[in-house]
């Protein structure tokens, strides 16, 4: 497919196997073809590793950002948990929220927690809101961890961003999904690996192995998950669809 986003006529022109479709800049459709382009774009050029949180690097796009916001806003979770803690601007961004809430806590879960950002993240000023588990996010003794952490009748939002696999984010989906609230969400982040595939620091198989396949798998094979988008509290645009690097992440427990 090719895209071409022409300023002077105020158009995206598609061209697929032979057919030519345009649509108006100033149009969803033509916005949505610019997006994908603009997406594209920033996973090549790496645009994500540019921004940090209160002093820690954020690698995530801004879209997703300020969406999972609102997601925590219409939520408040009493916990937040999160594997892949990377730099810790995630979780000091997710406690940030919780801090200006006045209420709630974060658990981040990584396979191995690198000295300097242990220390980082322990010694930040929002550090009493977050807790921090090291170990394999599917380890039976790390997932019991995870578990202490929650209590009886907490309201629990999670968030993988581990080993973005097809098959460990599944065992992520099925060991982490019970500790989800109902009428909350376990989001399956970076699906747009699918589309991707064959881009410049993509893998071959990323067509298939990805965290998008996970979640659509792990809900055909449960009935009291659904994949569905949040509502967006507001919106007086033509846009109805997100930016994300996370299509088809939102899982929400139903019962």
């Amino acid at each position: 497919m090719k895209t071409t986003i022409d300023e002077t006529s105020g158009e995206v022109i598609i061209e697929s196997e032979g057919r030519k479709v345009r649509h108006p800049l100033a149009s969803a459709e033509g916005f949505a073809a610019a997006s994908r382009a603009w997406v594209r774009a920033g996973w090549d050029t790496k645009y994500v590793y540019s921004f940090s949180w209160f002093g820690r690097p954020l690698i995530q796009l801004p879209d997703d950002v300020l969406r999972i916001q609102e997601v925590i806003w219409s939520i408040k979770p009493d916990v937040i948990i999160e594997t892949g803690v990377a730099h810790g601007g995630s979780l000091v961004f997710y406690a940030s929220l919780l801090k200006a809430m006045g209420h709630g806590r974060v658990v981040g879960v990584d396979i191995e927690i690198r000295p300097h950002n242990r220390t980082a993240i322990e010694t930040h000023l929002l550090a009493p809101l977050i807790t921090l588990i090291e170990g394999n996010a599917i380890a039976g003794d790390v997932v019991a961890k995870v578990k202490a952490q929650v209590s009886s009748g907490d309201k629990v939002l999670i968030l993988l961003d581990s080993k973005h696999t097809r098959d460990h984010v599944l065992e992520e989906l099925r060991l982490y999904g019970p500790m989800v609230s109902v009428d909350s969400y376990i989001v399956a982040t970076d699906g747009l690996m699918e589309f991707v595939a064959g881009a410049p620091r993509s893998e071959s198989d990323w067509a298939t192995n990805n965290p998008r396949q996970a979640a659509l798998d792990f809900v055909r094979e449960n009935k009291n998950f659904a994949i569905e988008e949040p509502v967006w509290p507001f919106n007086e645009g033509l846009v109805r669809d997100r930016v994300t690097y996370w299509p088809n992440a939102f899982i929400r427990r139903l019962r």
